[in-house]
């Protein structure tokens, strides 16, 4: 049984996203879908004393309508990424895993291509071999079908071209995709939920769903693998 998954290529999000990469043979990650502000391609949440603080990579203004794979850093993007590091350096020096962890998100905000794309793609390439994580990574422009579908017309394009047995989504698509529609075209269709993580940040109360950033930060590599299995299919 062959299993996908298809995601927007968001940076360094949360640990669900890498459950996600985890759980499946083949992640089609998207680079031909239209940015939007309000999602995570550029911007997530690291923790400050005892509260989420939002990080956000500046973009190039645009159109609104451009793919993710033809929108850019804006010109000052070094500048603002190197003072969202210092931030990063003064909420993190204490954590256990800084010197090793702090090298690997510095790599990821200094990445000199300014494609927004490839920036996030360098990214999950660069967690997932952290993580040891071995599955197939897919750019979505590549699969070959009719890219204007949209919807679950276009995910269940992308499963049938590359040969998907199963197609397990983020537990957030429960309202967008019909089980029955998948099995009509002979695609299972399961949705992932992350189990309840918690871990030591400074000994004050837990802040939940930060940033891969913050999870690696308080946990060596072994627990954050162990982790990726939390999760269950629905």
């Amino acid at each position: 049984m062959k299993k996908v998954a298809i995601m927007q290529p968001y940076f360094l999000p949360y640990i669900g996203y890498w459950q996600l990469i985890h759980a499946v043979d083949e992640f089609v990650v998207y680079d031909n879908i239209e940015f939007t502000k309000k999602g995570w391609f550029n911007r997530n949440r690291i923790l400050e004393t005892d509260h989420d603080r939002l990080f956000t990579v500046p973009i190039k203004k645009d159109s609104d309508f451009l793919p993710v794979n033809e929108r850019y850093l804006s010109d000052d993007s070094d500048q603002e990424n190197a003072r969202t590091l210092r931030v990063i350096q003064a909420n993190y020096k204490k954590a256990p895993q800084y010197a090793a962890v702090y090298p690997l998100i510095e790599s990821c905000f200094l990445f000199p291509n300014k494609n927004l794309f490839e920036y996030n793609y360098h990214a999950i390439k660069t967690i997932c071999e952290y993580l040891d994580i071995t599955t197939e990574i897919v750019i979505s422009s590549k699969v070959t079908i009719d890219h204007s579908l949209k919807g679950a017309d276009k995910v269940l394009a992308i499963c049938e071209a590359e040969g998907a047995d199963l197609y397990i989504n983020a537990i957030g698509g429960m309202e967008l995709y019909d089980k029955v529609m998948f099995q009509a075209r002979g695609v299972e269709l399961q949705f992932i939920k992350s189990k309840p993580i918690e871990y030591e940040q400074f000994g004050k109360a837990f802040v939940p769903w930060l940033s891969i950033i913050d999870v690696l930060m308080f946990n060596d590599k072994q627990t954050v693998k162990h982790m990726l299995d939390m999760y269950e299919l629905i």
